[in-house]
């Protein structure tokens, strides 16, 4: 997993830190680095064109000595100062001593336009100054490369959201660690790739992350490993209670979630019992949830309705022992809390999937501009783990423990991806996964099963439940194995 920490923690890392070091080596860590990045996207150092945009601190400082080195290997680098009376002294005569210039205005020919208007101290979107100067800078025919420092000026960098006007980076390189803007919210795909550079702050950093984010060798570690041994009943057997007469669409997308998951068996109950046969005839079908036989966890609500027999279904399956995944309209049967007793008095895990308007209802309020925060109060609150659906996904636990998926895709916002993510998460429950390791897990898939499908044209539901077979197959094979062993 990469972690990602708060400013309030990097800040104190950085101090103690600093107490050990001459004056300014961190400083000086930060535009190697920095420098080096700039230098391999550009198709030539020597004659290159770089414009900083530069603001008052350490982060104007950072460009401005990358800046000199860039100039001492030939480039033309020009920094336009956006405070000249708070512009870092020691680096601005540093790129002078280099030969790099200063400007009112960016100059007319730019190749690579690197951002060190605010650091990770700001707040708020950028000035009208900083505005009008990005514009100038990029409102052209050939936009520039354009390189963050820290972080893309102009986002809330402990919370990911994007409060004004901010920077659209092609790549950010960060220091020391990841910052909760490079990974939660809309700024996430502001930052664009992102580059981590190593300046010794890990050590350092104390308290725990403010969110995790998994990677493939994560994936490929957490899923279920099949024995020879194995046979149908040992690999998992999920529940599906979902769909309706009325929307037998909802039970079929998310019996094919469930079914190309890990498990051995699914098993379905509901009113939408035969659409599901004719589509998945190696299901078990029933019109009742407690003439489904065993099963190892539960997915229930997509598309179910909220009346009276959906109510009397969802409290059956919270009456079990078992995982469940609540999705959709068993969301919405608990917004009254006539339900809050089951809940409260459940061992078992239970898994909440909420896009933002569902989440609403339950908590009262909208999620806002901190996600993380907001998912891991409602966690909290109803000792479930959330799975907050949207470009980047969060799940929190009920312990504070946050997870941002990587793969989110624009593919998936079409009606009936959710139903496949309910059923995948399922089938990853039956398999034996933790709630928060199943939830993560079948974030992350489905991630990639979106993107798959849009390689192939305009994506459909039914694209992603068929997107999911080929990417966990890669996921499993032996390859993706001994990678998470390197």
């Amino acid at each position: 997993m990469r972690p990602a920490w708060r400013v309030a923690d990097v800040r104190a890392a950085e101090e103690a830190l600093m107490a050990r070091l001459p004056e300014g080596t961190l400083m000086q860590r930060a535009a190697a680095g920095l420098a080096r990045r700039c230098a391999l996207l550009l198709e030539q150092v020597y004659g290159a064109h770089v414009t900083l945009l530069v603001g008052a601190g350490n982060n104007g400082g950072d460009a401005l000595y990358a800046g000199a080195i860039l100039a001492r290997r030939g480039a033309a680098v020009t920094a336009v100062l956006l405070d000249p009376a708070k512009a870092h002294e020691e680096g601005l005569q540093a790129l002078r001593q280099q030969g790099g210039r200063t400007a009112d205005n960016p100059p007319a020919t730019i190749d690579l336009l690197v951002d060190g208007i605010v650091g990770i101290g700001a707040k708020g979107g950028l000035r009208d100054a900083a505005a009008a100067a990005l514009h100038k800078a990029t409102d052209r025919g050939r936009r520039p490369t354009i390189v963050a420092v820290d972080v893309p000026s102009g986002v809330d960098v402990d919370t990911g959201d994007v409060p004004g006007k901010a920077v659209q980076a092609d790549v950010t390189v960060t220091f020391g660690c990841l910052k909760p803007a490079h990974v939660v919210g809309p700024a996430a795909p502001l930052a664009g790739e992102v580059e981590l550079v190593d300046i010794g702050l890990r050590p350092w950093l104390r308290a725990d992350p403010a969110v995790l984010v998994p990677d493939r060798a994560d994936i490929a570690e957490a899923l279920p490993k099949h024995r020879p041994t194995d046979e149908k009943y040992t690999r998992g057997v999920v529940g599906v209670a979902t769909g309706s007469k009325t929307y037998p669409g909802a039970a079929i997308l998310s019996t094919a979630g469930a079914l190309a998951g890990p498990t051995g068996m699914v098993r379905y109950a509901g009113t939408a019992r035969q659409y599901v046969l004719q589509a998945h005839p190696s299901v078990i079908a029933t019109d009742r949830i407690t003439d489904a036989g065993r099963v190892q966890a539960w997915v229930i609500g997509s598309g179910l309705g909220t009346d009276a027999a959906a109510a009397t279904a969802l409290r059956t399956v919270l009456a079990t022992s078992l995982p469940v995944v609540l999705d959709a309209d068993a969301l919405n049967l608990l917004v009254d809390g006539a339900m809050a007793d089951l809940m409260r008095g459940r061992n078992a895990p239970m898994v909440l999937t909420p896009h933002d308007r569902e989440f609403a209802r339950l908590a009262g309020e909208a999620p806002g501009p901190d996600r993380v925060a907001a998912a891991l109060k409602l966690a909290a609150h109803t000792n479930a783990v959330v799975l907050l659906k949207g470009d980047r996904t969060i799940v929190a636990t009920p312990s504070g423990t946050a997870y941002a998926n990587p793969t989110g895709s624009p593919a998936l916002a079409t009606g009936g991806t959710g139903d496949v993510l309910a059923g995948l998460l399922g089938s990853l429950l039956a398999g034996g996964l933790r709630p928060e390791v199943a939830a993560v897990t079948a974030a992350y898939l489905h991630g990639l099963a979106g993107r798959e499908a849009a390689r192939h044209g305009p994506v459909a539901a039914p694209d992603v439940a068929a997107a999911l077979r080929p990417v966990l197959a890669d996921l499993a094979s032996p390859d993706a194995a001994a990678a998470t062993h390197k």
